[in-house]
């Protein structure tokens, strides 16, 4: 599971994409008691999620006219220009060019091979999210149409490592990514491959787990306030019980309430 001892390939960041910045902040608050705390007039409308005082995710408006609701995770480099280099002789192409946050850090936007959105976050001041697992991020999970393309494509712009999990009634392989060298310690994410019919749009793309204590209590809260339930809570085994789910504006995300092997 996910960890704040950030190193570079490990997911850092994330941030939402939304038309409606004060909706938005009162869904998630009412999902993860989350508070939305603005960056100031400089920062464009973009702020923090905080809980209990710590940053757990962030959120901005929209930039783009075709741009759509969506959270977009990052992944620590230590160099987003080398990075940005790697992306595209792989087969990527780069979304916004590395630019620099005040002394923050930097940052840079890609897409895959597959379509899927990601970014990158080179630390400055701000090293990463100050709280991942109870009561936010705590996996990452790639839905792609070619999970072999994706696992190559990966591995030259971070250096991963893979483990191939069998899934029930020969359904294929569940791909477990790790930091390189990190071994099953060091796995931060997974890889899945389904099929387009399954995947918004026809193609991939990445999804935040967050850890709940509930999570059949906060899927109902999250349909009360106009999310909607894709997969129900379902529980699996090693893991723990989780959720698919979209919020009011379309923007995909998960829950996990982790077994007790997992926490």
């Amino acid at each position: 599971m996910l960890t704040s001892d950030y190193v570079p390939g490990a997911p850092s960041w994330i941030d939402l994409g939304s038309r409606d910045i004060e909706s938005a902040a009162a869904f998630y608050k009412a999902l993860f008691d989350w508070d939305f705390r603005s960056a100031g007039p400089e920062a464009g409308g973009y702020g923090m999620f905080q809980l209990a005082g710590q940053t757990v995710a962030a959120m901005g408006p929209l930039q783009g006219d075709n741009a759509k609701p969506a959270w977009i995770v990052y992944f620590e480099t230590s160099d987003a220009d080398a990075t940005t280099k790697a992306v595209e002789q792989a087969g990527g192409s780069v979304r916004f060019a590395p630019m620099d946050v005040f002394d923050k850090g930097r940052l840079a936007g890609f897409t895959d091979p597959d379509g899927a959105d990601f970014a990158v976050w080179q630390p400055g001041t701000v090293k990463g999210l100050e709280r991942v697992g109870g009561g936010a991020l705590c996996w990452t999970e790639l839905y792609t149409t070619n999970a072999e393309q994706a696992k190559r494509f990966y591995d030259s712009v971070f250096d991963w490592d893979y483990e191939d999990m069998p899934l029930p009634d020969g359904a294929g392989n569940y791909v477990v990514v790790s930091r390189s060298g990190g071994g099953q310690e060091g796995s931060h994410g997974g890889i899945m491959q389904l099929g387009t019919e399954m995947l918004p749009d026809g193609f991939g793309y990445w999804q935040p787990y967050f850890a709940v204590a509930d999570c059949d209590a906060v899927a109902a809260i999250a349909v009360e306030k106009g999310g909607a339930v894709l997969m129900p809570c379902t529980d699996m085994e090693g893991v723990g019980r989780m959720a698919l789910l979209k919020d009011p504006e379309g923007a995909f995300f998960a829950l996990l309430t982790p077994s007790e092997s997992m926490s």
